[in-house]
């Protein structure tokens, strides 16, 4: 059996530009027991501030990871199963939205790409806050990925 190409390591640069091409990607926190916990969730790149933000309910149970280890991590997927980036840092949680227009809500109202802002903010401002949600805010202090070259 031959051995194929090794994995090649990411640019900076390359990485950050795969974090804003993708949508979805797996946050990872940490349990009581140090285990991770794993949840597939949209979020949204900033690549000049290299925070990664993500809206969620409070009553989840990252949030309550968060608040107790700000330690995270982001996978997102590469264009095929070779390729990846992983974002590094410590998150912080907002306080949550509690009145339509506030901070946190335009926050994630600013996390919506244009293409699929809603119809009605007002009532989508509104339904943030009866969903009791907030932001994480991943700050990206390390970023490391691969790509696998496979002709085919």
């Amino acid at each position: 059996m031959t051995q194929g190409p090794a994995p090649r390591p990411l640019s900076d640069e390359a990485l950050s530009e795969l974090l804003g091409k993708q949508r979805f990607g797996t946050l990872a926190t940490l349990k009581r027991s140090g285990l991770p916990h794993l949840t597939t969730m949209l979020y949204s790149w900033d690549p000049e501030a290299r925070i990664a933000r993500f809206s969620t309910t409070a009553d989840r149970i990252k949030v309550g990871h968060l608040r107790r280890d700000p330690r995270a991590a982001l996978h997102v997927q590469g264009g095929d199963v070779w390729s990846f980036a992983v974002a590094e840092g410590e998150a912080e949680v907002s306080e949550i939205t509690t009145v339509p227009g506030d901070d946190v809500g335009r926050e994630l109202l600013g996390m919506i790409p244009q293409d699929a802002k809603p119809q009605d903010e007002e009532a989508f401002l509104e339904q943030l806050v009866a969903e009791r949600r907030l932001v994480i805010r991943l700050k990206v202090d390390r970023l490391y990925g691969t790509a696998l070259d496979i002709e085919g």
